[in-house]
């Protein structure tokens, strides 16, 4: 008997669980689509401004680092260079709380766009954590932040950026929070610059940063 009802009490456990998961989820989601009808477009420089024909449905404050290894210069000394793509976790606002939204990292482009040859090493990369849906993107313009511009206002920061699709993927069951992502926006950075300090050649360091990304999709015909 005693065998019996623990094995009840362990599948209601894990029904309940399953069940919050799933209220969490429908309530980002919702969250989401709540907010894509309300968001405005940021003021950015031309170099950075999304082409038009596309619309912001999507913002997520990013937290992550920034890797630089110290290699050989030219003229026999050493500097930090950037080695691997920022990798940060992207959280929106759920009922008070960070909820985290997207993952940001670098991987093989598994669904490249139509003449896109993708590189060995990788593209940046976004996944949903939601939905598991991926984008790939390539720098399209930089720039160094600036008290002068509201929206990328922290100098000797990592640089904000345009960033545009070179590929996208559904979710395995077919969700699609980025798979029509077109541009991204990367603005507020705060942080991951290049360090200033000497180093060793081979010496690596990891230089933590904030961020929000701006998300975008084409406009519908």
């Amino acid at each position: 008997m005693s065998h019996n009802f623990s094995q009840q009490t362990k599948k209601t456990t894990r029904v309940r669980g399953l069940f919050a998961a799933a209220l969490v989820l429908a309530c980002a989601l919702g969250t989401v689509n709540h907010a894509a009808a309300q968001l405005a477009p940021p003021s950015t420089p031309d170099t950075i401004t999304v082409p038009e024909g596309n619309s912001l449905y999507l913002v997520g404050h990013a937290r992550g680092s920034q890797g630089y290894t110290c290699l050989p210069t030219s003229t026999g000394g050493t500097a930090w260079n950037p080695t691997a793509r920022p990798e940060a976790t992207l959280f929106t606002d759920l009922l008070g709380q960070q909820f985290q939204i997207i993952t940001h990292f670098q991987s093989i482009n598994e669904n490249p766009k139509p003449g896109v040859i993708p590189p060995l090493s990788g593209n940046a990369t976004w996944q949903s954590s939601l939905d598991s849906s991926r984008v790939w993107m390539v720098k399209v313009n930089g720039i160094e932040p600036s008290s002068e511009i509201a929206s990328c206002s922290h100098t000797g920061s990592i640089q904000c950026l345009l960033l545009q699709s070179v590929g996208n993927k559904k979710g395995p069951t077919g969700g699609n929070l980025l798979a029509g992502t077109t541009f991204i926006q990367r603005l507020n950075t705060n942080g991951g610059a290049v360090p200033t300090s000497s180093c060793a050649v081979g010496q690596t360091q990891l230089v933590g940063y904030t961020a929000d990304y701006f998300f975008y999709r084409a406009d519908k015909q």
